[in-house]
């Protein structure tokens, strides 16, 4: 199995638009140490020809020219590609966004469960993907589905709904199964990817799920819970909007040190997160403690 980083960071990129924080200014000095980072997404293939995008970040342009596996290849004299298919964990927007970029015409399947299929439905301006050439496949959970030599199960993860969908007068703002999924990806060969790119907690059901896997890709959003009041960026803690941290007693790091896992990368980084920066204590605590941070690009196999 083929993995590649499209993008390493969370909503907003890094450096995002809008920060003049030192480590986004950091990462607009080409400052080796503070890598640029777009929205979290990875590209997933069994043979190299065919490749599945695991959400279409708002970058999703960028990325797959930054890639050129993922170019066209003369499938058509003139258009093409090696993208058969999407698959969403989550209707938020870094997440869905990129669908806009991918409508000119070129067929491929979309696969999302039905409660965020429902989000695209309400919003019409995702009808410029065309339903002829992208079918919408609704992703059941715990049913493994095959996907390009690959097979891909989807499962319940601790989250919430889209920010947009909140509901302020329902429990927990209306979220339910299904808002937020993990992917076991699977090859011919038993290998095991799992993709929980957004996680609020590290329940028992997630620590039997990873269990053993291969690779983990890990919600690495912030390192500790208050880190965006702390830095002044923002308001929310990290459990406000559904995300573990890293570090801490109750962090994701702490919660998977005895579970047996392959390769355990973090990835969808806030851009207040310090192992954004390479020379950072955080980032040789996070590898320290056998994690990798993921960055755009990046190419693993199993």
């Amino acid at each position: 199995m083929l993995i590649v980083v499209l993008g390493a960071a969370a909503g907003g990129g890094f450096p995002q638009w809008n920060s003049n924080s030192a480590a986004c200014a950091r990462a607009r000095s080409d400052d080796r140490a503070a890598r640029p980072a777009t929205q979290a997404s990875i590209a997933v293939s069994a043979d190299g020809a065919r490749w599945r995008l695991v959400n279409a970040s708002p970058d999703i342009r960028a990325q797959l020219e930054a890639i050129p596996t993922l170019r066209p290849h003369g499938e058509d004299p003139l258009r093409g590609t090696r993208i058969d298919g999407v698959v969403l964990t989550n209707a938020d927007v870094d997440a869905v966004a990129g669908l806009l970029t991918l409508r000119e015409k070129t067929a491929f399947e979309l696969h999302a469960h039905a409660r965020v299929l429902d989000q695209l439905a309400a919003n019409p301006i995702f009808n410029v993907v065309d339903r002829d050439l992208v079918p919408r496949v609704p992703l059941t959970l715990e049913t493994a589905t095959p996907m390009s030599n690959l097979t891909t199960t989807a499962f319940a993860a601790p989250g919430k709904v889209a920010l947009y969908a909140e509901d302020d007068a329902a429990a927990d703002f209306g979220s339910a199964d299904g808002d937020v999924v993990g992917l076991e990806i699977t090859d011919e060969q038993g290998k095991r990817l799992i993709y929980l790119g957004n996680c609020a907690a590290v329940t028992d059901a997630v620590r039997d799920r990873v269990a053993g896997a291969d690779m983990l890709f890990f919600d690495g959003t912030l390192y500790v819970d208050d880190e965006m009041r702390a830095r002044g960026a923002g308001v929310k803690t990290g459990r406000r909007m559904g995300h573990i941290s890293m570090a801490g007693p109750d962090g994701a790091i702490a919660a998977f040190a005895d579970t047996p896992i392959g390769r355990r990368v973090f990835i969808h980084m806030n851009n207040t997160n310090p192992v954004l920066l390479a020379d950072s204590a955080e980032r040789a605590a996070v590898e320290k403690a056998g994690w990798i941070v993921a960055q755009d690009g990046m190419e693993l196999t199993l």
